[in-house]
């Protein structure tokens, strides 16, 4: 089976998506400041990401 190019954009806008959701859980339960604010911050920066991979995916369909 080959992987082509949007297919591989596609599973790592995938994985990062579900990184934002786990990092954004952890910010939930971990009772220390300093690492809740460090995972909500992980996750805005996994988020930015995952939104230039959706523009990559959407500029190969077109």
């Amino acid at each position: 089976m080959q992987i082509n190019t949007q297919d591989c954009l596609k599973k790592a806008l995938l994985d990062t998506q579900e990184r934002v959701r786990d990092f954004m859980n952890y910010s939930d339960k971990i009772d220390n400041e300093e690492m809740k604010q460090f995972f909500r911050q992980y996750a805005v920066t996994e988020g930015e990401q995952a939104q230039k991979l959706q523009k990559y995916i959407e500029s190969i369909q077109q």
